[in-house]
Order: C-alpha cells, then structure tokens, then sequence
C-alpha cells in the first residue's frame, strides 16, 4: 500500500480509501446499508490492505 502525509499533520493515510457510506444502520439514511455485522468483512478485508484512511461523510 502508498501512503502520502495528509496535509501538514505528521499523518500518514493510505493513497486508497474505503467510502462507508454503503454501511450503518439500514432506513437511517439508505435501505440498502449494510448493519455492522455485515460490514465487518470489508474493513477486516481494507485493514489486512494497508488502508487506514476511511470516508464517513453521509452525503
């Protein structure tokens, strides 16, 4: 995985990202969301990766 400092901070985030806007509690704000248990695979999957940099803006 790349890694690029963000901004002028000391950290350093994965080129990729994972968006998370497909995951939450469905009807909250998507009836096709994913619920935490059925997420899990994608973060476990993003983590073994390398990508440590996730979207969670909700729009």
């Amino acid at each position: 995985m790349e890694y690029t400092q963000l901004g002028n901070s000391d950290l350093k985030v994965s080129r990729l990202t994972l968006g998370c806007m497909s995951f939450g509690t469905p009807n909250q704000f998507q009836d096709w969301a994913l619920d935490g248990e059925a997420a899990a695979p994608f973060f476990r999957q993003a983590v073994e990766l390398g990508i440590n940099f996730w979207d969670t803006a909700n729009v």
